[in-house]
């Protein structure tokens, strides 16, 4: 049986190539509702001590792509100029480290532990592992009872030694918990993308248009053919530390690949293109069904998912959690 379809005996030329959809990035619950939190909400902290912030100018920038390659649905075009004031924003994206100590300091529950079960890579399940739901058009996606942050591939797993790593199997409501607890929040996308580019005009990637330059790698994302082959040419084959790879030009961090980083916007494909749409601090439409996510993760390949580009934008429903999404932290600018 194949772990990436357990329907199919063999994967047909079909399997090989992802449908562009926003389900192969991060996939969607089935609308079951989690059980309540039992731990009180988490109460606003005095700041994470480990949060390493960089102060930014802010000002005006070209926001979005009209790079053929993108997939419409995602709306990243057109580009447009947009302005945002000063504000400082964490180096790095949450680790396990950090979440651990915000857990420890509240009781608090992800999600996914709350549900029971999340969403694990199929390549990263033993191939004997017994036949489990599926996601529709994304047969990697597993569902994994007993995955959660703290134990990322299931029960056995653990982030022992992924402590440095970012937190993963968060949903954009975990993620809040923690800004509330941290006295932080989550970026805009408007402030996501400003921050990404490194103070580079329209580059493609926070370090310029080459992927990589000089034959090396600049982050963490998938070598081979996807779903069944990865070379991991970048050394990493799943997650990697939060601080690994040469930061951009603001000495930011894996603004792209590695983990999704959640925004605080709600998604709309065409809301940004109205002429009336804001254009100074834009926040996004007013309400929606999915939030947006940033940056790409180490499962996207350009075959199926050029999405860990500067301009690159997807969403998922706000309880979704998957071993490729984490966060990171933003906080008004400080002088």
């Amino acid at each position: 049986m194949d772990p990436l379809n357990p329907s199919a005996a063999r994967p047909g030329p079909e399997a090989e190539a992802a449908p562009a959809a926003r389900s192969c990035c991060v996939p969607a619950r089935d609308g079951e509702a989690a059980p309540r939190q039992t731990a009180e909400a988490p109460a606003p902290g005095g700041g994470d001590p480990d949060a390493r912030f960089v102060a930014l100018p802010g000002g005006t920038f070209l926001m979005g792509s009209d790079d053929p390659r993108a997939h419409p649905l995602d709306g990243e075009g057109p580009v447009r100029e947009v302005s945002v004031d000063p504000f400082a924003i964490d180096a790095v994206a949450v680790s396990n480290a950090r979440f651990a100590r915000f857990v420890a300091a509240t009781g608090y529950r992800t999600e996914s532990e709350r549900f029971g079960w999340s969403f694990v890579f199929a390549g990263f399940l033993p191939a004997d592992f017994p036949p489990t739901r599926a996601a529709p058009q994304a047969p990697w996606w597993r569902q994994v009872f007993g995955a959660s942050w703290q134990a990322p591939e299931g029960p056995g797993s653990s982030v022992a030694a992924r402590m440095d790593h970012p937190v993963v199997h968060v949903s954009h409501a975990d993620a809040l918990a923690y800004c509330r607890w941290s006295g932080a929040r989550l970026p805009t996308e408007a402030q996501w993308e400003f921050a990404a580019r490194g103070g580079l005009t329209q580059k493609t990637f926070p370090w310029g248009d080459e992927l990589t330059p000089d034959d090396a790698h600049r982050c963490n994302i998938w070598q081979g053919t996807f779903p069944h082959r990865n070379t991991a040419e970048d050394g990493f084959a799943g997650t990697a530390p939060v601080d690994a790879f040469a930061p951009n030009g603001y000495g930011l961090f894996n603004m792209v690949g590695n983990a999704w980083e959640w925004c605080a916007d709600w998604f709309d494909r065409a809301f940004h293109a109205h002429p009336s749409a804001p254009r100074h601090n834009p926040s996004g439409p007013p309400h929606g069904q999915a939030r947006v996510m940033r940056g790409g993760s180490h499962l996207c390949h350009v075959s199926y998912c050029y999405r860990y580009r500067n301009a690159a934008r997807s969403s998922a429903p706000p309880d979704s959690g998957s071993g490729n999404v984490g966060f990171r932290l933003v906080r008004a600018f400080e002088a």
